[in-house]
């Protein structure tokens, strides 16, 4: 066969991920505070781009600027299949009214009760009435290594050990436990391991209590000492931690040589303990929940969802900048800068507005979906994945997975991430509707509430009484469920309660 060169034309098509889409896509899963970072990212890089200081309240009153041109062929495959505008049941404020199907009319927010989430803002006394305390000082708290660095600066070492102890304090992590191995620290160092034996017993010593411990046996022998508790009967508790937690308490009663009384104030002493006394120093600020969608009940009966407007940003297109700095371009390569900066301004507004809305449009369809939990709580969750909010909205699979990741919906009964509404479906007996995997793991819990200390519920009990009531579920399932909730087996649950009963009867 002989071998030649020859041109051929062929059509095919394809999709071509381009970086406006991959950024449209990318929006749709960032939360609130990512989107709020990568906004203040674009405000430094694009000139036309500016920030819209106008309050809510009077942007609610004027109408909404006509949305830029932009070309049909750069949208996202998924979202373009949504024709927002058409979207008769929401309203110019951004908000979406129902009432079991049915269209409402417009609603005053001040007459719907407020959703159950709060902002906690923080208050303090002013000084001579003038200056504000926490604006005036800034508290910073020290870590962990930097409390025992302090210590160890007026601590009685020589330059060896002094050494060695800097290197023990760098193994310390933030619970406060010693995460090196003595031998490969000796190696390491050059020294004996007596030495740093002899560092860690005065590191030890150290604040907090229990710091540089290497277990949690030895960390809770370091504070029991401290108070001097650590008798030999205590010692014994001690050593064989994984008894208490199985609440064994008649083989702790033989091991440490004491009675039941003996055992339970011994046990009250323990927990009273820290067992990761470093963490009172972490000073990793935590970021509040701000909820991305807000449900509200309306005075029919129905739902009102709408955006939290203080997670949006609000972002404006300079065009009057860019038409007075073009008019003064004379380069091509300063008009090709200019044509990019606006291209991507009018994209990102607009990727933010279809974001918004594509996030409005998912929670509204949620919210209808449960109704029955927001109304009557989480016994009346419905099963739901994503296929069926997607085939409702007209939507992608995948588009619905990235709009409910990291996003929480704030409703009269609590804080919740959307993910929470998607829970597995657990058959019926009678062959009605199936069950809520949440549902069921609430009544699963219930009712290991409210046994009695003389009936212990075991899995197979729970999975007979559900049985009864029409809840399809094996034994390994209840099992799963019990142990996701941390709930100990109907054994340990025994010995629990039969160890609260007698120190009930002592008292």
């Amino acid at each position: 066969m002989a071998v030649s060169q020859r041109l051929e034309l062929r059509q095919g098509q394809s999709l071509v991920m381009t970086p406006q889409l991959q950024q449209a896509i990318k929006l749709l899963q960032l939360s609130n505070i990512e989107l709020a970072e990568f906004c203040e990212q674009e405000l430094e890089k694009n000139p036309l781009l500016e920030r819209d200081d106008s309050t809510p309240a009077l942007e609610a009153e004027r109408e909404p600027p006509p949305a830029e041109a932009v070309p049909a062929e750069a949208l996202d495959k998924e979202l373009a299949r949504e024709d927002f505008s058409k979207c008769a049941d929401m309203d110019a404020t951004g908000e979406d009214r129902y009432s079991d199907g049915e269209e409402r009319g417009a609603t005053s927010a001040e007459n719907a009760p407020l959703a159950d989430w709060s902002t906690v803002r923080g208050s303090a006394q002013r000084y001579e009435g003038e200056e504000d305390l926490l604006e005036s000082t800034v508290a910073e708290g020290g870590t962990l290594k930097d409390h025992l660095l302090e210590q160890l600066a007026i601590a009685a070492f020589d330059a060896d050990k002094r050494f060695i102890c800097v290197a023990l304090i760098d193994a310390v992590d933030e619970a406060g436990y010693l995460r090196a191995d003595l031998d490969e620290m000796a190696a390491r160092l050059g020294c004996e391991k007596t030495l740093i034996e002899e560092t860690l017993a005065v590191l030890q010593g150290f604040d907090p209590v229990g710091v540089a411990a290497r277990d949690l046996a030895e960390c809770l022998a370091l504070q029991l000492k401290e108070k001097d508790r650590f008798d030999p009967a205590m010692a014994a508790m001690v050593a064989h931690l994984d008894l208490v937690a199985r609440r064994d308490m008649s083989q702790l009663a033989q091991i440490c040589g004491v009675d039941s009384a003996d055992i339970a104030d011994m046990l009250a002493e323990i927990r009273a303990l820290s067992p990761k006394p470093g963490l009172k120093f972490t000073t990793e600020p935590v970021q509040p929940v701000v909820p991305d969608v807000i449900v509200r009940e309306g005075p029919d009966g129905g739902w009102l969802v709408e955006l939290n407007s203080e997670t949006l940003p609000r972002l404006l297109v300079n065009a009057r900048y860019f038409a007075r700095v073009s008019a003064h371009a004379r380069d091509k390569e300063s008009k090709t800068y200019l044509t990019e900066c606006l291209n991507n301004a009018n994209w990102l507004v607009k990727s933010l507005d279809q974001r918004a809305r594509t996030i409005l449009k998912v929670a509204s369809e949620i919210v209808r979906q449960q109704d029955g939990f927001l109304a009557y709580g989480v016994r009346h969750l419905r099963p739901l994945n994503l296929r069926t909010i997607a085939d409702a909205i007209g939507m992608h699979e995948s588009t619905v997975s990235r709009v409910t990741s990291n996003k929480y919906v704030a409703t009269p009964r609590g804080l919740f991430e959307l993910k929470y509404f998607f829970t597995a479906a657990i058959q019926s007996l009678d062959g009605s509707e199936s069950h809520s995997a949440e549902a069921v793991r609430d009544r699963i819990r219930e009712m290991i509430e409210r046994e009695e200390p003389r009936e212990i519920l075991s899995d197979d009990r729970i999975v007979a009484l559900l049985t009864a009531d029409g809840v399809h579920i094996a034994r390994r399932t209840v099992a799963k469920y019990r142990e996701s909730m941390r709930i100990p087996s109907s054994v340990e649950r025994r010995r629990l309660k039969a160890g609260e009963s007698l120190n009930s009867g002592l008292r």
